[in-house]
């Protein structure tokens, strides 16, 4: 565990080789699709060219960026694993796997990386030029769900499949989904389904909750999600007041919570938004606070180990949800880590873990269907039904694009044993509590053929 990511050094470098000029410049060349001429013509079709290439769009700057630090190192290990580079990781875990470690349908994997900066104007342009100037036949990455959105539309207007990286809004899979846009990581409903019975029996059913959110898709639906699920148990919210994202100073938010009423705050906020909220609520004694004759709690439905690394003592003992955790013992969640150790030298965030996943599935499924034609990928994602990738049996809902697996709960660790185990997982949720009926959200997902 001695090599460590060297950060990239410019926002568009591609950073890997091995196609000649001439396969570059058929991979760099856009076609046009033409409807019922699938086997040749659609756009960045590889044709005959040696490799084919990748898009991975993350945020390098901005509230999310170490999130997008540890996605891109994820990428980075899944191209050398889908290459036969490396010890394979989770291709030696995945069922079914159609995937042979000579890159995707025999075409050797080369990748190029841009910034979101956690804009959706800067992720869409990125991803676009991603399409249109460098020729990738996928693309994956994000942090915001906002981003997601944004790029999961364009990609239904471009004909390029989207994998997404780490979104949780509600509305990614539900108004907002597309036919090119596919979810492995869970939702904001699926937190709520998750922690809410935890937190009524840690915390009683007789409590007044008031959150601050990020003001953006994820928030809001995290919000939403939250407050349907701890109402339900008995719950009474205050108030909920909008932060914007990236805030940095939530002192002015945080200062009227201490005369609300309220006995849990509950922080809607992620990446370095959370790290700051948490850590200034904790400084200004709310984990010490009596209120209503209880004592006062601090809830993160949405919690991450990179998130806990920069918030230090303020997360102990604080309860949240997280789609992965890399203390998970199952084969695929082991394999994974000790592939991601070995080239870093740290464990793997749930990022990390998400965005790993997606590339994967998005190279078996092209292996499944014979051909790079998105309509065809599609089809073999939807409904796909795999396992030893974590998580336990997974399924690609075909209605919706959303991944449904089993949810963690986990606490902020009070005693931990090293920098990295900082969340105990409290209880594994099976995949069967936090399923919906997708009729519910709405949108439509689109067509096929674009």
């Amino acid at each position: 565990m001695s090599k460590f990511l060297k950060t990239p050094t410019s926002r568009r470098s591609i950073l890997r080789t091995g196609a000649g000029a001439g396969a570059l410049a058929m991979i760099g060349t856009p076609t046009v699709f033409v409807r019922g001429a699938w086997a040749q013509d659609f756009r960045n079709n590889p044709g005959d060219a040696a490799s084919v290439k990748l898009g991975f769009n993350v945020p390098q700057t901005g509230a999310y960026a170490d999130e997008g630090a540890d996605e891109l190192r994820a990428f980075q290990l899944a191209v050398k694993h889908l290459n036969g580079e490396g010890d394979g990781g989770m291709l030696n875990t995945m069922k079914p796997l159609s995937l042979k470690g000579n890159g995707i349908l025999g075409k050797k994997v080369e990748y190029v990386t841009g910034d979101t900066q956690t804009k959706s104007d800067a992720a869409r342009a990125s991803a676009k030029r991603m399409i249109e100037k460098d020729g990738v036949i996928m693309f994956s990455g994000g942090s915001s769900s906002g981003v997601a959105v944004a790029v999961q539309s364009l990609a239904q207007e471009m004909g390029v499949v989207f994998m997404c990286g780490l979104t949780h809004s509600n509305d990614t899979t539900r108004k907002d989904k597309k036919r090119y846009g596919f979810r492995h990581f869970f939702n904001a409903y699926m937190s709520g389904a998750a922690l809410g019975p935890v937190l009524a029996e840690e915390y009683g059913k007789d409590r007044r909750a008031y959150h601050l959110t990020a003001d953006y898709t994820w928030g809001w639906t995290q919000e939403e999600s939250i407050k349907n699920a701890t109402e339900a148990l008995g719950w009474e919210t205050v108030q909920a007041v909008r932060t914007p994202l990236g805030a940095g100073d939530f002192s002015q938010y945080i200062t009227p919570v201490l005369n609300s009423g309220a006995d849990v705050l509950i922080l809607n906020h992620y990446g370095k938004d959370m790290i700051n909220s948490l850590t200034q609520a904790v400084q200004f004694g709310l984990r010490e606070k009596q209120a209503n004759g209880k004592n006062f709690e601090i809830v993160v439905p949405l919690f991450s180990r990179l998130m806990a690394q920069g918030a230090g003592d303020a997360i102990k003992g604080i309860l949240g949800t997280t789609n992965w955790n890399w203390s998970m013992q199952d084969d695929g969640s082991q394999a994974f880590v000790k592939s991601f150790g070995q080239e870093y030298g740290f464990p793997p965030s749930q990022a990390a873990h998400t965005c790993y996943v997606q590339t994967l599935l998005y190279a078996n499924a092209c292996e499944q269907a014979g051909t790079f034609y998105p309509p065809e990928v599609i089809k073999a994602l939807e409904g796909f039904e795999f396992d030893g990738m974590g998580n336990g049996p997974t399924l690609y809902r075909a209605e919706d694009h959303q991944c449904f697996k089993d949810v963690l709960v986990v606490r902020g660790n009070e005693n931990p044993t090293s920098q990295f185990d900082l969340l105990k997982v409290q209880q594994i949720v099976p995949r069967s509590q936090v399923e919906y009926d997708w009729k519910i959200f709405g949108g439509e997902l689109g067509p096929y053929e674009v």
